[in-house]
């Protein structure tokens, strides 16, 4: 009979509950296993919900065995009944979504539909929000005439933030983008708009209780054991309260949409689509398609609109980046959860930008946010699912030291082509290969095939070689953002919408670093996540791009190595082991002879470099006079070369033992790694034949170094 290991996670809808994913919990299973005879021969395993369950079964239907394992002959079906909390949160979801079958979807042709017949509401709302917006753009022009700018500062913040609050949920959420920019607004500004992101005004608690028992079906004394009378925070599309449920005690925080609020941001949107319209045809320096980009954020505000959804994107984000013991995210509760009503784990947390209260708790400001960082990389450049509005509200630093997300609204995802690309780009433009990174641009869908990318090669190599003469630690991500829109505005470029919304994510995560430390690099915080992942990931593509990193002109490139390992160990993911089997692939493949030849030459270089640097050194110690005696006279040395070269060679043997020295230091460096590596050198035949070919390369290069001595003849420097 076959063995129970079935490991359970959970799953989008529409999709198998069942996974083998690293990041599944563990569960225990019951089980029940019934054999009978399978005349088949063809290996299929197939699983089944049974329903109605009141649990949830899950069945396994195994083949029988080959024949060349008699373990099993028969077929067997294996039952295995969920654990009893994981099913009921099944079926809780499942009713959820049930409540939210109904709900609303953007559509540019509805909304078209809808406020085309209504002219007066739409020319109301347009002179509403041109009159608050001339308003205060004429006062700054007054102020700037008159030299008291610097001087009202805070008194036109307040009125800014007043009149994004007036003008309504879409404006909120500009200006909680622009509080995160302190590079953009003055702090005056920046401490008034992060008022948007949780002290906006609320609207009546009555009607927030009566949105719950409508959405619900239950009284709220049914529920909650405890609430919080009043809202004690309000967000951009709805306000949250805190409260004790019932059948656990456990605290949690019940978020409820504003009333009316679809109706308001679709009129909206309705005008900035019809803007964007004017800018398509009207704007020749703006190449993105402004409609499609103004469609895709609206898709995206109308899905927060949608509570059930957001529960549905909070489980995915636990279950992909919840596995870090410095990340925190709640559980959604979701008999409690509808289109406009959300109930999740209450999160005690200090906002990141309020710097002295997290020190108060002994917190480093700084810690949290390359927890931050590190994490968003994962979202952005390894699962492609990711947080697309970080803002400080939306980030919380637990008294454990954890850094929580909340609102998981807007979410977004980069495309598996577009994840390896973007490392890729990077390696190009570490390498400057500008013709490298213009081609990238293919991948990454900014450019359609047919475009001749060769006269935007110049325009990259004029802002790049300037930029990239900043260390890595002094570039700011913004000041690349903005060089890269300038080249991006002269050409063909159609900017994706996905990676608008990465470029948002990047600024701010970076806004938020710097009201810990001004002088904070979101680039330099990142590299060791590049440097790991090039060094780590077996995919083919990143492969190809560590090959062309470290080997240029023939010659490898031991400094991008080390620069590569001293980065990458800060990443506590790194692993030494992880780093040394996707390279071997590589070198043994069919395609790899190219690889071969230049490993070959580099091998028998350092082998030079150890035998004739430690060779020299030893002859240091020779007391004078015997090295005149011994070596016919010569008292300088015994080998005919410059200083320089020799000097090369020590450098080149001293980098190659610090390598070493790093791989050793590694958290999880055993010797024992190497067992694979010489299993298949004795196994595969192309690796046999290398190691020969090594050797033979070797013992040639000091053989021949070994008669150029003999014979005192000076070397040259292409040797």
């Amino acid at each position: 009979m076959a063995t129970i290991a079935t490991m359970l996670s959970s799953s989008l809808p529409g999709q198998p509950f069942c996974s083998f994913s690293n990041h599944a919990p563990s569960f225990s299973f019951k089980s029940i296993t019934v054999t009978r005879p399978r005349p088949r021969t063809r290996t299929r395993t197939s699983f089944t919900w049974l329903n109605p369950q009141p649990r949830g079964v899950l069945v396994e239907e195994t083949p029988p065995s080959s024949p060349s394992s008699p373990s099993s002959r028969d077929g067997s079906i294996k039952v295995l009944a969920l654990p009893e909390n994981r099913s009921d949160d099944i079926q809780a979801e499942a009713r959820a979504l049930a409540r939210a079958a109904n709900a609303s979807v953007y559509s540019p042709q509805l909304v078209a539909s809808k406020y085309g017949s209504q002219p007066i509401k739409v020319v109301g709302r347009a002179l509403q929000v041109l009159t608050a917006v001339g308003l205060f753009g004429l006062k700054l022009l007054v102020d700037q005439k008159s030299g008291v700018l610097d001087q009202n500062k805070r008194i036109r913040a307040i009125e800014l933030r007043d009149t994004f609050t007036r003008l309504g949920p879409t404006f909120v959420k500009l200006g909680q983008g622009l509080s995160t920019r302190p590079d953009i607004c003055p702090p005056e500004y920046l401490e008034e708009l992060s008022e948007l992101q949780d002290g906006l005004p609320t609207f009546p608690d009555e009607q927030a209780f009566e949105c719950i028992e409508r959405e619900l079906g239950l009284s709220i004394d049914s529920i909650f054991s405890s609430i919080s009378p009043r809202a004690v925070a309000a967000a951009s599309l709805g306000q949250v309260y805190k409260g004790q449920l019932k059948y656990s005690g456990k605290l949690v925080a019940v978020k409820v949409q504003r009333p009316d609020i679809e109706e308001a941001i679709g009129l909206d949107f309705y005008l900035i689509r019809g803007l964007g319209f004017l800018i398509n045809k009207y704007v020749n320096f703006i190449t993105s398609d402004v409609v499609a980009l103004v469609d895709e954020f609206a898709r995206r505000v109308f899905q927060e609109l949608n509570y059930v959804q957001e529960g549905q994107n909070a489980r995915r984000f636990k279950k992909l980046y919840a596995d870090k013991e410095n990340i925190f995210v709640p559980d959604v509760f979701w008999d409690y959860t509808s289109v406009k009503v959300l109930t999740m784990e209450w999160v005690d947390g200090v906002k990141l930008s309020e710097q002295e209260a997290i020190e108060r708790q002994g917190l480093k400001v700084l810690d949290l946010v390359n927890a931050g960082i590190q994490c968003s990389l994962r979202q952005l450049l390894e699962y492609g699912y990711f947080h697309a509005d970080p803002h400080p509200g939306n980030l919380l630093a637990t008294p454990e030291g954890k850094l929580a997300f909340l609102d998981f609204g807007m979410m977004s995802e980069t495309p598996e082509e577009a994840r390896y690309a973007i490392i890729g780009h990077v390696v190009h433009l570490v390498n400057r290969d500008y013709e490298a990174m213009a081609r990238d641009y293919y991948d990454l869908d900014f450019l359609s095939r047919d475009v001749d990318v060769s006269p935007i090669v110049p325009a990259l190599r004029n802002f790049f070689d300037d930029a990239l003469n900043y260390t890595v630690s002094e570039l700011n991500f913004k000041t690349l953002v903005d060089g890269l829109g300038n080249v991006l505005y002269q050409y063909p470029f159609n900017v994706p919408a996905y990676y608008a919304l990465i470029l948002r994510s990047l600024t701010v995560l970076e806004g938020l670093a710097l009201y810990a430390d001004p002088n904070f690099k979101v680039l330099a915080a990142s590299y060791p996540y590049f440097a790991k992942r090039l060094l780590t990931d077996p995919n083919p593509y990143l492969r190809d791009a560590l090959i062309e990193l470290l080997f240029k002109d023939g010659k490898f490139r031991w400094n991008r190595l080390e620069n590569l390992l001293t980065q990458g160990r800060k990443d506590r993911d790194f692993s030494a082991k992880e780093a040394l089997q996707p390279v071997l692939k590589v070198l043994l493949s069919a395609d790899g002879e190219d690889l071969r030849n230049l490993v070959i030459k580099e091998a028998a270089r350092v082998s030079e470099a150890f035998t004739l640097g430690t060779m020299s050194e030893t002859y240091r110690y020779i007391p004078h006079f015997v090295r005149t005696l011994v070596f016919n006279g010569n008292a300088n040395g015994p080998f005919m070369m410059s200083e320089t070269e020799l000097q090369n060679m020590i450098e080149l043997r001293d980098q190659v033992l610090r390598i070493w020295g790093l791989l050793q230091s590694s958290h999880d460096f055993d010797p024992a790694i190497f067992l694979p590596i010489l299993q298949v050198l004795e196994q595969q035949p192309e690796a046999r034949r290398l190691g020969g070919r090594v050797v033979s390369g070797i013992t040639q290069r000091l053989a021949a170094r070994f008669l150029q001595q003999i014979l005192r003849v000076p070397s040259t420097a292409s040797e």
